[in-house]
């Protein structure tokens, strides 16, 4: 579902004008691309705040309404002080609703704790958590899970195993990369060892 947003049109640029939109409480922003010229823009402070908290936001369709017109875009980019940590400037990218787009969506990790692997003491390496999809906008979905419950020692998810929505499909180079890995030495491996050391012991014992 689209997020809509409204903006002020911005009749000055420069540092100076952004620092007065600030001194306002509000946010300066830019919308720019599909070979149009950029557009400055004003964003009240409030509404921006709570347009941050909406979860996996730069994955949604944002429609800004200005004075203008209607714009549709994606948040492509947030600056903050280095010292207050406070918006200072905000991009969005116009895109063509009927054009896919590519976006870097969030994987997550479920059934941990009934994992077969993690259940036979194995260790869980998720060491990629984004992945660029591509798609239509309106069927980017918020996240990519991984279900880890079958997996067991030495099972690995690539990017090409993971399971994504209808219309949706990888980015460049993702199909390689290992999202999750179940580390580890399978039980039996383990013990495998223990009779072959107890044997050795008695040998080492009748040279003394």
């Amino acid at each position: 579902m689209a997020i809509k947003l409204k903006a002020q049109i911005r009749g000055r640029v420069g540092k100076g004008a952004a620092r007065g939109v600030r001194k306002n409480k509000n946010v300066p922003a830019v919308i720019y691309g599909e070979k149009q010229a950029p557009v400055a823009i004003e964003l009240n402070g409030r509404d921006f705040d709570a347009l941050l908290k909406t979860p996996s936001l730069r994955t949604k369709l944002i429609e800004i309404d200005t004075d203008n017109g209607h714009e549709d875009a994606m948040l492509m980019d947030i600056q903050y002080h280095p010292v207050s940590d406070a918006v200072i400037h905000a991009d969005f990218k116009r895109i063509d609703v009927k054009k896919p787009v590519e976006v870097s969506v969030p994987v997550e990790v479920i059934n941990v704790d009934v994992s077969k692997g993690i259940k036979l003491g194995g260790v869980l390496n998720f060491a990629v958590r984004k992945v660029a999809v591509r798609g239509l906008v309106h069927d980017i979905p918020e996240k990519i899970t991984i279900d880890l419950a079958n997996l067991t020692i030495g099972d690995s998810v690539h990017g090409s195993d993971l399971v994504l929505p209808k219309g949706i499909e990888l980015g460049l180079h993702q199909a390689e990369l290992a999202f999750a890995t179940i580390g580890g030495k399978m039980p039996d491996d383990a013990d495998a060892g223990k009779p072959a050391a107890a044997a050795t012991a008695p040998a080492a014992d009748a040279k003394k």
